[in-house]
């Protein structure tokens, strides 16, 4: 499968949901779950933003990462997705990090 279908295929959650079972990474599941929460997102809903978010917001380096990442796996469409939501769950925890510092300093 191509990157490109790939992220394209992350956007229907039927899709995402089956992607993020298939990765079978218990605690990015938990993750995945807990940060989508703070977005009022599904899980699948949290997957299908993220892969949008890298795509549109990664790094030549992070880019990089992933497709080294690819090269290397056995199941490069696995890696591919394991690496993109790390990517935005470490992204979003230091946006919400942000976002209390911020309101702590107002008060």
């Amino acid at each position: 499968m191509q990157l490109g279908t790939l992220i394209e295929r992350l956007q229907a959650e039927e899709d995402a949901s089956l992607a993020l079972e298939a990765l079978g990474d218990v605690a990015l599941f938990a993750e995945v779950t807990e940060m989508g929460t703070r977005y009022d997102e599904t899980p699948a809903a949290y997957v299908a933003s993220a892969a949008s978010r890298f795509a549109n917001l990664a790094s030549d380096q992070d880019w990089l990462d992933v497709i080294g990442a690819a090269e290397r796996a056995p199941d490069p469409a696995r890696a591919i997705l394991a690496r993109m939501l790390r990517w935005s769950l470490g992204r979003d925890a230091r946006e919400q990090a942000s976002m209390m510092q911020a309101r702590v300093e107002t008060r």
